[in-house]
């Protein structure tokens, strides 16, 4: 009788270990999803720009002022930025496959 009591017991405190457990799981589970949509909508928004970038550059392109407007200075410049937007879109697009 008392080995089944402690059976018991020990069947209820591992219940009770396993619920603690799952709510800790289903705050995770929470918590990634919210990220997961944050580095979505990071993302979406860098790609935006980037096609954006593109557009201005194929307008400029288009316009023959790319060569003649510009400085090189000015044409340096504006790779750095591009880069970094691309490179911040690689990381988002990192994340989302990770």
């Amino acid at each position: 009788m008392v080995d089944l009591e402690s059976q018991i017991k020990n069947i209820q405190e591992k219940l009770h270990q396993l619920l603690r457990q799952q709510q800790l799981l289903q705050k995770e589970n929470h918590r990634l999803r919210r990220e997961i949509d944050r580095a979505t909508q990071l993302s979406q928004e860098k790609e935006d720009l980037a096609m954006l970038l593109q557009q201005q550059i194929d307008a400029l392109k288009l316009g023959g002022g790319s060569s003649s407007s510009r400085s090189e200075e000015d044409k340096a410049t504006l790779e750095k930025r591009i880069d970094g937007y691309l490179k911040e879109i690689d990381k988002c697009l990192a994340l989302l496959n990770a």
